[in-house]
């Protein structure tokens, strides 16, 4: 890739990563400069027949800062090539949260077996800042164009 002279590195912030599979120590780190999503790995031997779903461990634990959450995102050459995504897209890992990081996935694919290993990767997981809502009961809400059409109001053709 060619330098970009606009390219600005990211804001950065620390998070701990605690190792729990001493055969798979944690490695979360981005494969390219750019990149928002870290892989994670899997820590077992997974096989994912068409339409069957795994809870798969990943082998890390993290601590976020306050402020932070951490989203597990699918891979999209599992989801293009092999049909296999993650069940709840994004899946939240709140700041709070300090046990292993686990990914529901499940193979989509109608035909093919999808196997994964040891240090296979299988997710991505995006840190973000969040801001908390102070939610206020109300009566009424302010228009919109929008108003209340919902799932569909845009239609398909552009």
């Amino acid at each position: 890739m060619a330098f970009d002279e606009t390219y600005n590195e990211p804001e950065s912030t620390e998070v701990l990563v605690k190792s729990l599979d001493p055969e798979h120590p944690a490695q979360l780190h981005y494969a390219h400069a750019g990149d928002a999503g870290a892989d994670l790995i899997t820590t077992v031997d997974v096989t994912l027949k068409p339409f069957e779903r795994a809870l798969v461990p990943t082998g890390v634990a993290i601590a976020l800062p306050a402020g932070y959450v951490a989203l597990v995102h699918p891979r999209s050459g599992l989801a293009a090539k092999q049909g296999v995504t993650v069940l709840n897209a994004p899946g939240t890992v709140d700041a709070g949260y300090r046990g292993e990081i686990k990914v529901p996935l499940i193979n989509l694919d109608p035909k093919h077996t999808a196997v994964f290993h040891p240090g296979d990767r299988i997710a991505q997981l995006v840190i973000q800042r969040y801001v908390e809502a102070r939610f206020i009961p109300a009566e009424t809400l302010p228009g919109s164009d929008r108003a209340e059409r919902g799932f569909g109001s845009t239609g398909v053709a552009s």
